[in-house]
């Protein structure tokens, strides 16, 4: 155990250590790769997302609505499959958002060792000033702060923040294309599976994807078409753990899970029996 700097650098570099597989950040596993490479090591790196959750006009209002908000707060928002994009169909758009924001108002912040909490501090207090930046990022260039926002007023001390919610997002902005890694939601409308389809793929990830709508040839077609190495149809996060876990871009390369993970960990050899005699030629006689 330690830290990245003393521990993980000489552990890629050594010439003993014949393969890596790490989860975390992706400009740690960009570097850990780089790394690898000199003494040839296989690497499997599952690393950050920037899931969308497209919510179709047709879809189960209620059981989309339940999913969104605890797609990305569950966990305080800081897990690689949080579907942090909410991709709404116009026509549900103000009345989707309107229920999104009520339910992120009402989230319960504090103590985690508390059954009530169901959002508890972020990880440490860098990352809870990282988080506050792109807030702030956020409504500088401009995004609807529909709910949330700030420090909890009854919890001054610790790493708490309010469960955030931005509408009106565009993709340009820093919020909708950057992984946050914590419990800020950012959401805007689509008018049609086309504009769907493109909005979820214009970010550098592509780790999960969520699609909710009654029309389940609607659904595989959304789904099939989002560049990401998992797709939830109707539901969230929900996995046997015996299929495969991982993304594809900048989300990582390998996967875990199953015949996948031996494979990774194993290295093939063939050997060959000669069962029967077979002419050599006789060189040098």
């Amino acid at each position: 155990h330690g830290f990245g700097e003393t521990c993980g650098a000489p552990l890629v570099a050594h010439p003993s250590v014949n393969l890596i597989s790490f989860t975390g950040e992706t400009t740690t596993g960009k570097t850990i790769m780089a790394s690898a490479a000199a003494t040839l090591k296989r690497c499997s790196v599952e690393l950050g997302g920037k899931s969308p959750v497209v919510i179709c006009a047709d879809a189960d209002f209620e059981r989309a609505l339940d999913a969104a908000v605890f797609g990305i707060f569950s966990l305080n928002g800081e897990r690689c499959t949080a579907g942090s994009r909410l991709l709404i169909e116009e026509g549900i758009y103000d009345r989707f958002i309107e229920a999104v924001a009520q339910r992120t108002a009402h989230i319960r912040v504090g103590d985690p060792s508390d059954p009530k909490t169901e959002l508890g501090p972020l990880i440490h207090s860098d990352h809870w000033a990282r988080v506050s930046s792109y807030i702030e990022s956020g409504q500088q260039e401009g995004a609807r702060l529909a709910a949330g926002g700030a420090r909890p007023a009854n919890l001054q001390q610790g790493n708490y923040l309010q469960a955030t919610l931005f509408a009106d997002v565009t993709p340009q902005m820093r919020i909708f294309q950057e992984e946050i890694f914590g419990p800020v939601l950012v959401a805007m409308p689509f008018k049609g599976e086309a504009e769907a389809m493109r909005l979820a793929n214009d970010v550098r990830y592509g780790l999960a994807a969520y699609v909710w709508t009654n029309d389940i040839k609607r659904a595989h077609r959304i789904g099939q078409s989002i560049d990401s190495g998992m797709v939830w149809l109707n539901s969230q996060n929900v996995r046997d753990l015996r299929t495969p876990f991982g993304g594809v871009k900048d989300s990582g390369i390998g996967r875990e899970g199953g015949h996948f993970a031996f494979d990774f960990y194993c290295e093939l050899q063939t050997v060959h029996v000669a069962l029967n005699d077979y002419p050599i030629p006789r060189f040098g006689v």
